[in-house]
């Protein structure tokens, strides 16, 4: 019998594992998810972040819980994930979020500092990726992965923006996404990526503060920011049944900012 639209869109009995899930676009995320029914594993580098997010989930009704955990580090990554493993059972929705931004000419952008971003926002998202999926998800042929990328790797930069590492790696993330969808299918796990636009958020600060809200809001189309809500339904499609023919794929949300030229 065909689902409902209610029924395909429910989570219950589901987990989740979100990364750079204590505060911005990752809790916005988490929201989502918990309060479509699926029960929540937050990470991120900061306890009383945790600490104060999980409190915010479980006021609104949502089964939560935290591990601290450095997603630019190797061993951390992996013990981020047995523990989570460990502690709340087989993990149906992997959220890689953690990432981290760089503002510096690409004359003059440290390597180091190109080192650390492309650690975090790649190599992060591969190696939990590859942990879980081995671990977890294609022995149960079955899992949804959804990558935070954003419109800053569809492209280059507007004039006063220096983020070529921010860049480089969320277009790598684009096409990591798509090629892990082409060759995980045959496990039945979906792969998809989500590429926000310019949301208010503290790694965002410095472009905010260079170019200013007010500014940015009019280069969208629909003349304002995102908030804290517009992340949510696209989130709840790639993880639930309501998305279960959906892989590879990549979806702006933005206000329009990223049909525009120039």
């Amino acid at each position: 019998m065909t689902r409902t639209i209610q029924q395909l869109f429910d989570l219950t009995g589901k987990t989740a594992l979100v990364t750079g899930g204590s505060r911005g676009l990752g809790l916005q995320l988490a929201h989502a998810l918990g309060e479509a029914g699926a029960k929540i594993m937050l990470s991120s580098r900061k306890a009383p972040d945790l600490e104060e997010a999980v409190a915010e989930l479980q006021a609104a009704g949502i089964d939560a819980r935290w591990i601290v955990a450095d997603c630019a580090r190797e061993e951390d990554i992996r013990r981020l994930a047995d523990e989570t493993l460990e502690r709340v059972g087989a993990v149906d929705i992997l959220v890689n979020n953690a990432g981290a931004a760089w503002g510096a000419p690409a004359e003059d952008h440290p390597v180091q500092a190109w080192d650390k971003v492309m650690d975090l926002n790649v190599r992060g998202y591969f190696i939990l990726s590859q942990h879980m999926a081995k671990h977890c998800m294609i022995g149960r042929r079955s899992g949804s992965i959804i990558n935070v990328a954003s419109i800053a790797g569809l492209g280059g930069n507007s004039k006063g923006m220096h983020t070529i590492a921010y860049n480089t790696s969320k277009g790598a993330v684009i096409n990591f996404t798509r090629a892990l969808a082409a060759e995980w299918g045959r496990y039945n796990i979906r792969v998809n990526a989500i590429c926000p636009g310019f949301f208010p958020s503290k790694m965002t600060a410095g472009t905010f503060k260079a170019i200013g809200e007010e500014a940015l809001a009019a280069r969208a189309p629909l003349g304002r920011l995102g908030d804290a809500e517009d992340l949510k339904g696209l989130c709840a499609l790639y993880a639930s049944d309501a998305g279960k023919h959906i892989t590879g794929q990549w979806l702006a949300v933005d206000g329009g900012v990223s049909v525009i030229k120039g």
